[in-house]
């Protein structure tokens, strides 16, 4: 096929074999529905109440066996042609004969729920129904045992809400007060509703299992300790067949394995986060500095007893053995070798966690940080599988933002560095040696960038505040005419006339055509040589949809031959707007992949999904989000990975590499600090540079530097006073000259930031569009020069000589 093909012509060329199309394919549905599996919790399981005998007569409750979610709002829904919900699940069972459900119930709940989607309520954002007692009476007399279900739902645009907020939660005021009206206690926490229908069930049925149909962290203090709630399976949001995998895992027919990427506490108040959360709806104060997740939990006492689930945990329904053989470190490399054994009866997977605690010196550092992790294969009753795990020894150290040891550099601080082997945070073993350091060392020397200015203090490792300079920011003046950014919200690309031309006339012309460079015919200067300012210019801005596209293009320079090259919303599924009837695979969300801990499953989920975003003739996917769980009420954090930034960016890596392997172009986003949704446009994130290079950027450093990516999104908020678009330090000083990107940077769309700065930056594309009549004036006024507009176009032009044929 001649190169561009896809981005040139309709229609649609299947890819699949035999002519078929890809696109929603038996496949891949069946390895979302994998994924899904593999990516579920068991968190509780008294009495291996689970899985059920085959045969178990079953009574389900709860508005979430009808009202599926099958992942987050905004850019990360997906169309699909259907959903399977629990229920749909649990008739196959049925069918297969494992189980025989009580279906009056489930009759109940999908009339109800009905009648409220045809009300406008969506899947998630409904009210629980009253249980009828006449219906709980007859369940009782056909089972003793039953399932709850509970579900949430969160988008794009607005965040999450507890109780203790006493104002409004800001962003998407629609969605956001739909949510307030539904969920009286904030939707971390049960509802009254909710509350009541537990406790009939409860009342009525001895045994009673609970699945959780949810993208983010929800309270769990009230099944952890209560008897009366044998079992627990964190189902998340499964994608297309969530409903059929957790029915899979209920019936046994999938062992789970899945672990918390995140730490469970007993309340929102017990998170660090919170407290300054909604505080304003202009800043936020990153106060809990590296402490973040487990590393705050597990590093103060008193935070620890809050812990009811801690990080890295699940469970099975074998029992593993994990022995530690031994621990060297010799060339800068920690290496580890476990032995992990099936111990139980059934077939099982396993992960090995291997933290390390490095001492507390000048710097002070969290208790406990992972190092490295690794899943098993499957392994059968009684097999044992030898391991192998490595991390370098740079990777333990702490960058010193202050000059305690060496200002702004990375450092390994003299003293004892000791090891732990496990399956999570707080079931480990310690080493018997610890690796000793004599004296600090420097691991890499580097200079202050994007250095807080009002952040007051930050948390320190023995629990006391240490208070932070403030400097005095000096804002840069415009230099040009103000745009009215309400106004500009949503606008659409132009699309730039060319008239009407011959072939003839343009091959008269004399223009090279950018399949020239494609074929090394010339070289990329040469090419670049013959544009014009306007042409440059254009090439920096978001072009118009063409096909299915809805998130508008790159490119689009006709005359010489540049595609327009289109772009698409992930990350959950390739996401085309339903009056296309294009029906795609939704994927597990984000949190549910990063649970599977399994970055091979991550890769071939990320190749998959690609496939289908090059089947429909689009060549970048927006795709994968690497943002922090900083906070659970974080109403995007469903598109995240983790709290952790290790696992955020083996996961991230993973995803990358797969979908780059079809020739489409990853774009790997938020970067950085885009931990909250209120106000998400105009918010500054006040965090220290430690905070930011241990915490916030380096997700985003792993996955440049194992897999690539050939487009990055800066986001939407500031990062200490500066816009991430405009930010030279983070574009720049640290994405380009220390971590090497070679890639494109591109704006979120319809950023606030002024688009000649953007690109001074080195933000290369302004979407979803550009305004080239803006460069060309500050061109003119000297604001920024040719050659600083060319260095975009030429990475924007690198990219698209990338993507597929």
């Amino acid at each position: 096929m001649e190169k561009w093909s896809r981005f040139n012509y309709q229609p649609c060329l299947p890819l699949g074999k035999e002519g078929a199309r890809v696109t929603g394919c038996r496949e891949h549905i069946e390895l979302s529905r994998n994924a899904a599996g593999e990516g579920m919790v068991l968190l509780k399981n008294e009495g291996s109440l689970l899985p059920f005998c085959k045969g178990q007569k079953l009574a389900v409750f709860g508005k979430a066996a009808v009202d599926y979610v099958k992942g987050g709002g905004g850019s990360g829904d997906v169309t699909v042609a259907y959903t399977r919900n629990l229920m749909e699940g649990l008739r196959i069972k049925e069918q297969e004969g494992k189980v025989e459900v009580f279906w009056p119930a489930a009759g109940y709940y999908e009339k109800e729920i009905q009648a409220q989607y045809a009300k406008g309520y969506c899947p998630g954002m409904t009210l629980e129904p009253e249980v009828p007692e006449e219906l709980l009476g007859q369940a009782r007399a056909f089972t003793d045992t039953a399932v709850v279900t509970i579900c949430r739902y969160s988008g794009e645009g607005w965040d999450r809400k507890s109780i203790a907020d006493k104002a409004f939660a800001g962003g998407d005021q629609s969605l956001a007060r739909l949510s307030a009206s539904i969920f009286e206690n904030g939707d971390f926490c049960l509802t009254e509703a909710e509350k009541q229908m537990v406790e009939k069930v409860k009342k009525t049925f001895p045994h009673v299992a609970v699945v959780l149909n949810v993208g983010g962290m929800i309270d769990t203090s009230w099944f952890k300790e209560d008897k009366s709630l044998s079992a627990v399976l964190m189902a998340w949001q499964g994608g297309i067949e969530g409903g059929l995998a957790a029915a899979d895992i209920l019936c046994g027919d999938v062992n789970p394995s899945g672990k918390l990427t995140d730490t469970f506490a007993q309340t929102l108040e017990d998170y660090p986060s919170s407290e300054g959360f909604h505080e304003s709806l202009d800043y936020v104060n990153y106060e809990e500095d590296v402490y973040v997740g487990y590393r705050y939990f597990e590093s103060f006492p008193q935070a620890k007893a809050k812990v009811i689930y801690p990080f890295g945990y699940g469970l099975s329904y074998t029992e593993f053995e994990i022995c530690t053989k031994n621990i060297s470190v010799e060339n800068d490399q920690v290496r580890v070798k476990a032995e992990v054994t099936n111990l139980g009866l059934r077939p099982g997977k396993e992960v090995v966690q291997v933290y390390y605690s490095a001492p507390q010196g000048k710097l002070g550092k969290p208790a406990l940080e992972l190092g490295t992790f690794q899943k098993t294969r499957l392994l059968a009753a009684g097999e044992t599988q030898t391991m192998i795990l490595t991390f370098s020894v740079s990777d333990m150290a702490s960058f010193d933002d202050l000059g305690k040891v060496s200002k702004s550099a990375y450092v390994l601080e003299g003293g004892n560095y000791s090891f732990y082997v496990g399956n999570s945070a707080e079931n480990l073993e310690k080493w018997r040696e610890d690796w000793v350091l004599n004296g600090d060392r420097i691991v890499s020397q580097l200079t202050s960038k994007s250095a807080p200015y009002k952040l007051p203090k930050r948390l320190t490792g023995d629990g006391s505040y240490e208070m932070l300079p403030e400097r005095e920011q000096i804002q840069e003046p415009l230099g040009l005419p103000k745009q009215d950014m309400d106004r500009l919200e949503g606008m659409e690309p132009a699309d730039r006339g060319y008239g009407q031309m011959l072939r003839e006339e343009i091959e008269k012309s004399g223009k090279h055509m950018l399949s020239e460079v494609a074929e090394g015919k010339i070289t990329l200067d040469t090419f670049m040589e013959q544009l014009s300012d306007e042409d440059l210019a254009h090439l920096l801005g978001g072009q118009p949809n063409t096909g299915v596209a809805n998130t508008y293009g790159m490119g689009n320079l006709r005359e010489y031959g540049i595609p327009n090259v289109m772009t698409a919303d992930g990350p959950a599924g390739l996401r085309i707007r339903p009056q296309c009837r294009v029906y795609t695979t939704a994927w597990p969300c984000a949190t549910m992949l990063a649970c599977t801990w399994n970055t091979e499953l991550v890769e071939q989920v990320g190749a998959a999904g690609a496939s289908e975003v090059k089947e429909n003739n689009i060549g970048i996917w927006l795709t994968p989000a690497m943002n922090i769980h900083r906070s659970p009420l974080c109403g995007r954090n469903f598109e995240y990975y983790s709290e952790d930034p290790l696992v955020a960016g083996k996961m991230g890596a993973a995803m990358v590499r797969g979908i780059q392997s079809q020739h489409v172009a990853a774009s790997v986003k938020h970067f950085a600090c885009n931990n909250k949704e209120s106000n998400r446009k105009d918010s500054d994130s006040r965090v220290s540079e430690r905070a930011l290079r241990e915490i916030y950027l380096k997700g985003f450093e792993i996955v440049v530097k194992e897999s690539d990516p050939w487009t990055i999104m800066s986001s939407y908020n500031l990062v200490n006073g500066h816009r991430a678009s405009e930010s030279w330090d983070l574009l720049t000083g640290i994405l380009r000259e220390e971590w090497g990107f070679k890639g494109i940077v591109t704006t979120d769309w319809w950023t606030r930031g002024e688009h000649y700065k953007e690109a001074k930056a080195g933000n290369d594309i302004k979407m979803g569009c550009g305004y080239p009549d803006r460069l060309l004036m500050a061109m003119e006024r000297e604001l920024i020069t040719r050659e600083e507009i060319a260095i975009c176009a030429r990475r924007i032009l690198e990219m698209i000589l990338k993507l597929a044929h």
